[in-house]
């Protein structure tokens, strides 16, 4: 039981770096096309870049699904938590915490949290 929360909690934090490096490299490279609709101004629901969180969920229910299914890889089934947890993570952060893609009044007054905001709107 501890090995698979461990599991979990690994995936979940090794997902911000497997996000750095997919930005930086495959979002602001060769998949740019789907990326793009997030640098650009609108207020669309949705955008291209939403195609990333699609794609991404598609990989976390299929190691769920098979790691529930079959049983000499259920690990899968920990991985794909984490990944899970982490989309939703991000998914309220980025999306409606930085860009308020949801409207919302949320405001902070943590340092830490401003200089990330403020980073990530220079970035745009």
């Amino acid at each position: 039981m501890l090995q698979n929360i461990i599991l979990v909690i690994i995936t979940f934090v090794s997902m911000e770096g497997f996000a750095w490096f997919s930005h930086k490299y495959i979002m602001h490279g060769i998949m740019w096309r789907w990326h793009q609709s997030h640098h650009t101004p609108g207020n669309n629901l949705f955008e291209k870049n939403d195609l990333f969180g699609i794609f991404f969920a598609i990989i976390s229910v299929s190691f769920i699904v098979m790691g529930n299914t079959i049983s000499r890889v259920n690990f899968l089934f920990y991985i794909g938590i984490g990944i899970l947890l982490y989309g939703i993570f991000y998914f309220i952060f980025h999306e409606i915490v930085v860009h308020k893609r949801i409207k919302n009044k949320f405001k902070t007054q943590n340092t830490y949290l401003k200089r990330i905001i403020k980073a990530h709107h220079i970035h745009h």
